[in-house]
């Protein structure tokens, strides 16, 4: 049996915090605001796969109102829900993904974020895309007001 899901996540561009993409810490301006690292890659990702196992979003999971979440590396709260899909009989197949940000430039750090996803789901890299656009300047993306991120994952059922 093989399952399928989407995953969408924004946040805003904010000044005084870390810009965290697929688990790298990349060099900009701005970070993006939210309870955890915000990291949108892998909020997308993690709800792709909680979305396949009909499991709901990461935020019924992890929510903000929990303090215990608070600035926590969203590749933990992917490996927890990589362990949800195991004690579920799952293996993960592939993800595809795609960063939608007008800056700054993310194709120096793909390769990075690609490796960090591939380890927390046990994946080789080449089950892993993650790819990144511009919205030439349209939207809140392109006005640089935030960054949005979005994921597809298969999922097998094992033995």
């Amino acid at each position: 049996m093989m399952r399928i899901g989407i995953g969408y996540d924004v946040h805003p561009l904010v000044e005084g915090r870390p810009l965290m993409l697929g688990g790298v810490s990349i060099p900009h301006s701005k970070g993006l605001k939210g309870h955890s690292d915000a990291d949108a890659l892998l909020h997308a990702i993690s709800d792709a796969l909680l979305g396949a196992l009909a499991l709901g979003d990461l935020g019924r999971h992890f929510p903000d109102t929990d303090p215990k979440y608070r600035g926590i590396a969203s590749l933990k709260l992917l490996e927890a829900v990589y362990e949800k899909v195991r004690e579920r009989g799952f293996a993960v197949v592939n993800v595809d993904s795609v960063v939608i940000a007008e800056e700054p430039k993310l194709s120096p750090h793909l390769a990075e974020m690609a490796k960090n996803v591939a380890d927390a789901l046990h994946l080789s890299l080449d089950c892993v895309s993650i790819k990144a656009t511009r919205e030439e300047g349209l939207g809140f993306t392109g006005r640089k007001e935030g960054i949005a991120a979005k994921a597809v994952a298969l999922l097998e059922k094992k033995g």
